[in-house]
């Protein structure tokens, strides 16, 4: 053990244990239990057994310790984004694919192309760049892994820019935020423009953040630890206040995630505000004044469009959930219900299972510990759905497994598309960078119709 230092070894970590213990002790008041301390006992936290506290001290410990239930936000609000109440319509038991016979998976191939027929299979490329993230993309220092995520943030921001999002008197709202990456290159593009706010969207506590690397004093970085599922934007004291256009985006929102967030800001959120700019009709009056004021509340509400866009770069569509799916409406026109999206939800990823590189380096750079997190959660889901794939060779090639998933992932994502045209924007879905980058290569783009943003109140 390092002198000064606990004495207990963690078998876990293959080290000594870091912390500095009391003088005149050897292990730290966590592994303290290792020796007489005058009688003292120590037992696992009830909140969170995985640290110990001192018996006596037990009363005080529960005051403070951070497993403590805490009060909810005002911006919670139980369910708001979850979408489907009526549990009756979600199958009761997922049957593996594996477990089909060869014309059960063969009549779903069949619905799957038929509710296919007509849309567009190959989409659109719209790979590009920014400036904001050239100096960074040249920095030899960068390793591979950190080149493929700044590619990545690079082009959303070059979509965002195409789309005039980036702009003055806006909220950027990052959904999944993690450590805040995509925020921070937003602040940086915009390092010229006055009054732009941030909020993290984000469920865990999350280490490493880089929310303190913005410098200038005039934009505002705040953080939400909430579920998406229970966000209700229009009770943030900032938006509640100031209510400036938002700008949803995310980078690999996961499955159900993507779900929750559009209907987040386009259901719940937008509601809410139509609802607060609603005026009461003017009194009836001799003069023609009434007719004008009618005319002008009219206008009033037609240019009050809350959500100025949506730029969400999708992922893991075998995490979707047909109680959240927003496009219900859409497989429901095309003969399809729960029990289809349940398969299609989990053959998408045919599309990538097997096809991803395994990461033997390091990256050397700053995002080292954002992309050994993303890989652990791709690799753990590829291995669990990979493993039926294989009793699906003598019916299927690997090509044609792809494709199918590849179809299945453009089905749900067509679904989102038409929730979001139902709901009066311009919505759309582009290859935002190569397959060799990311597998998960899709960019999902909304703008309200017509595509004319209104220049936001400064």
């Amino acid at each position: 053990p390092v002198p000064g230092r606990c004495a207990y070894f963690v078998e876990r970590k293959k080290r000594f244990c870091k912390m500095i213990p009391a003088p005149g002790r050897r292990f730290c008041g966590e592994h303290g239990q290792q020796e007489e301390e005058n009688g003292r006992k120590r037992i696992p936290c009830p909140l969170d057994p995985k640290h110990t506290v001192y018996e006596d001290q037990l009363q005080k410990h529960l005051k403070k310790c951070n497993s403590r239930e805490k009060p909810n936000p005002v911006y919670f609000v139980q369910d708001i984004n979850a979408g489907l109440k009526d549990v009756t319509e979600i199958p009761e038991k997922q049957v593996p694919i594996s477990s089909l016979s060869k014309e059960e998976l063969e009549n779903l191939i069949i619905k799957l192309k038929k509710a296919s027929n007509g849309l567009e299979l190959r989409l659109k490329e719209q790979i590009l760049s920014h400036h904001a993230l050239q100096e960074a993309l040249n920095d030899p220092k960068n390793g591979e892994s950190a080149f493929k995520h700044l590619k990545q943030q690079a082009s959303i921001l070059g979509n965002m820019e195409k789309l005039h999002l980036l702009g003055p008197g806006r909220c950027f709202v990052e959904f999944g935020a993690g450590r805040g990456k995509l925020s921070h290159w937003v602040d940086v593009a915009l390092q010229n423009v006055e009054d732009i706010q941030f909020l993290l969207v984000e469920r865990a506590a999350t280490r490493f953040k880089v929310d303190g690397k913005h410098k200038r004093r005039d934009s505002v970085f705040e953080r939400l630890q909430v579920d998406i599922q229970h966000l209700c934007l229009n009770k943030v004291p900032i938006l509640e206040k100031k209510k400036p256009p938002v700008v949803g985006m995310g980078k690999h929102l996961c499955g159900a995630a993507t779900d929750l967030a559009l209907r987040c800001l386009v259901e719940s959120y937008t509601t809410c505000c139509d609802r607060e700019n609603e005026e009461p009709a003017p009194k009836r009056s001799r003069t023609d004044k009434t007719e004008v004021a009618s005319a002008d509340n009219e206008s009033n509400k037609d240019d009050c469009k809350p959500v100025a866009g949506i730029v969400i770069a999708l992922c893991c569509h075998h995490k979707c959930d047909w109680t959240h799916y927003v496009g219900r409406e859409f497989f429901r026109s095309v003969g399809l219900g729960p029990v289809e999206f349940n398969y299609f939800q989990r053959m998408s990823s045919w599309a990538t299972c097997g096809m991803r590189e395994t990461t033997t380096k390091a990256s050397t750079s700053e995002d080292s510990e954002d992309q050994t997190n993303d890989t652990e959660e791709h690799k753990q889901t590829f291995s669990k759905t990979e493993s039926g794939s294989d009793t699906l060779q003598g019916i299927l090639t690997v090509e044609e497994r792809k494709e199918i998933g590849c179809l299945c992932k453009l089905l749900i994502d067509h679904g989102r598309i038409e929730y979001l045209q139902r709901r009066g924007y311009k919505a759309a879905l582009q290859y935002y960078t190569e397959a060799a980058v990311s597998l998960e290569n899709v960019l999902l783009t909304a703008v309200p119709s017509p595509s004319l943003i209104p220049e936001p109140t400064t």
